[in-house]
């Protein structure tokens, strides 16, 4: 059954990659593992869930600092590629001064707030993927003893919905966007941020309705205008 559901997840929301970063098959980190034995089926799918939506956050952030490289230069001389290296793989525990010490929530305000002169690139970035840690009860990695509640799955999908709208729409003072993503209006569209962000959607939102069915926890769907900016939060 397991093998089944990520052959599902595999083939619906993973799809092709618009970046030079080498995506890696979450699927490899299972193999020959002696720690499977500790886990059910609905856990190696919050393992395959969340390394995936990880790995989306890793091109994502590659792809900001390309289009933003004012704002690598406010944290690093390094170039892009080893600034998302050390963000994924230092030992910093999401603890930089260069946001203000900032995580999840606070994070992701602060990389559209006008008045922050840091690197709104880190800021977000931080804020994202400890909210996604967080989603998933503070692990990246499930065992049977572990449980995670489908609707903090849910309303991280919808979290990402709004920093979306947020990254699509907040200006500065002069009318310029705070952070460059997506580019329409030239001889093609590029429309790739929307797409990976679209994929972490997916995941999040199929693995939060199976989650729901098989734990018999029910998902209780909010009306949220996104143009509040308002994140949800976690039960």
């Amino acid at each position: 059954m397991v093998k089944f559901l990520l052959l599902v997840l595999t083939l619906i929301l993973s799809g092709c990659l618009g970046s030079t970063m080498e995506r890696k098959d979450s699927t490899q980190y299972d193999k020959g593992s002696f720690n499977q034995l500790g886990k059910l089926d609905q856990d190696r799918m919050a393992d395959y869930e969340i390394r995936e939506n990880i790995e989306s956050l890793k091109i994502l952030m590659l792809k900001l600092y390309k289009r933003n490289p004012n704002q690598l230069k406010k944290t690093t001389s390094d170039n892009a590629e080893q600034a998302v290296n050390w963000f994924f793989n230092g030992s910093h525990k999401w603890d930089f001064k260069q946001i203000n010490n900032a995580t999840d929530f606070k994070a992701i305000y602060q990389a559209f707030d006008t008045e922050f002169d840091g690197d709104r690139v880190l800021s977000l970035m931080t804020g994202l993927y400890t909210m996604l840690v967080k989603a998933h009860g503070d692990k990246t990695e499930f065992f049977i003893t572990d449980s995670i509640d489908p609707q903090n799955l849910y309303n991280m999908a919808r979290n990402i919905e709004i920093s979306v709208w947020m990254l699509s729409t907040k200006k500065d003072e002069q009318g310029a966007l705070l952070l460059l993503s997506n580019e329409m209006g030239g001889e093609i569209d590029n429309l790739s941020f929307e797409r990976e962000f679209g994929k972490m959607i997916g995941r999040l939102d199929y693995f939060s309705y199976t989650l729901s069915e098989k734990t018999q926890r029910a998902i209780t769907r909010m009306i949220q205008n996104i143009t509040t900016g308002v994140l949800l939060p976690f039960i």
